[in-house]
């Protein structure tokens, strides 16, 4: 019976199998997956330095594709192409843009710029391909420039610095510190002593004052009580009705009509009163002269 497969066939097979396997593990320890559905954008670019085969691309730091190839166009001379291979479900608008960053961890990557364009890119279509600035050409053009600038003025500060520290002021002045803080430590210590003596004593003197507080607050609380209780009603209806009756004679005073009226505003009666008066000084001073006039004494 003639043999199913020769041993030829097996050899070819088992080659053929081999190549497969090793094409398509190549590709997958590069992170490719040939399976995944993708849809394919190409960017070109004027360099390309850093970046390569696998590399991620992504969408505000969110990975959504990577690059599958890197090709020299050889008919545009200083051109490369790169192609995206993108997730599936991803269009981008025609105005979007490739841009190739660097990190310090992982290395160059593509960082795609959304566009703001209603119109969508074609799957295929090449897309505009920029680079961002190279950190390290930055810090050259940027920082060491400034650097330069910096070092003679570090220079004349070290220089400065030196001469400070070697100036005998300065010495000096440190042993002036010294002084100053043993005097400090001592003025501590003192005030510490002095706290130590005359502070209970002016606590309970301040104990002291507290209670005559207190007791004051107490008597004028008793005070209070007691105003409070006084009839005030009943004594400032007094003091109205005396109020009453003063303003009555006053007005009786000052009447032409009564009695008392009359005493302090007729004339006539003052005039009267002081001729009376006056009568009275003479006849006391006749009596005074003449007594036997107004006495008489008879001897039995």
């Amino acid at each position: 019976m003639k043999k199913l497969f020769s041993k030829e066939f097996i050899i070819g097979l088992s080659v053929i199998v081999a190549v497969l396997v090793l094409f398509f593990g190549i590709e997958y320890l590069k992170g490719i997956n040939l399976f995944k559905p993708a849809n394919f954008y190409v960017a070109s670019y004027s360099n390309v330095a850093g970046l390569e085969v696998s590399a991620p691309v992504s969408i505000d730091g969110y990975k959504v594709g990577q690059v599958r190839e890197i090709n020299f166009n050889y008919e545009k001379p200083g051109k490369i192409e790169v192609i995206l291979a993108l997730n599936k479900s991803l269009r981008l608008p025609e105005d979007s843009k490739a841009m190739i960053a660097t990190s310090l961890l992982s290395g160059a990557y593509v960082e795609i710029k959304m566009g703001k364009s209603a119109k969508l890119a074609e799957v295929g279509s090449t897309i505009e391909g920029i680079t961002a600035p190279d950190m390290m050409a930055s810090i050259s053009d940027q920082v060491l420039p400034a650097v330069g600038t910096i070092l003679p003025r570090v220079d004349s500060l070290l220089a400065n610095l030196n001469n400070l520290v070697a100036d005998p002021a300065l010495s000096q002045s440190i042993r002036r510190l010294d002084g100053i803080t043993a005097d400090i430590a001592a003025s501590t210590a003192g005030l510490r002593s002095v706290m130590g003596t005359q502070v209970p004593g002016i606590m309970s003197k301040a104990g002291k004052v507290a209670t005559n507080l207190d007791t004051l607050t107490r008597n004028l609380g008793a005070l209070s009580y007691q105003l409070k209780n006084l009839p005030l009603d009943a004594t400032m209806g007094n003091v109205n009705e005396v109020t009453e009756n003063l303003a009555a004679f006053s007005r009786q005073l000052n009447s032409s009509n009564s009695t008392l009226g009359k005493l302090n505003s007729d004339p006539e009666l003052y005039n009267r009163i002081n001729r009376v008066t006056a009568d009275i000084d003479s006849l006391i001073l006749d009596i005074q002269k003449n007594p036997k006039r107004y006495i008489s004494i008879k001897l039995l």
